[in-house]
């Protein structure tokens, strides 16, 4: 699933809480990956409001991710 926008990576964050802890883990190393293709893409064609956005997304996810045990 492709996340949009910092609410949505939150929001995401929320609707895997149900999930077991290894599948929660994968699912957020995919959100990263996949936000930090768009970002290097964003750059690429000059929206740098699109990678800001991506990057912030990863940020929140990192974040959260290491809380993680």
């Amino acid at each position: 699933m492709e996340i949009r926008n910092e609410e949505h990576a939150r929001n995401m964050l929320k609707e895997w809480q149900g999930l077991a802890l290894s599948a929660r883990k994968n699912e957020i190393r995919l959100a990263i990956e996949s936000l930090e293709l768009s970002s290097m893409y964003y750059e690429q064609k000059g929206n740098d409001k699109g990678a800001e956005r991506a990057k912030r997304c990863v940020t929140i996810l990192a974040e959260h991710f290491n809380t993680l045990e």
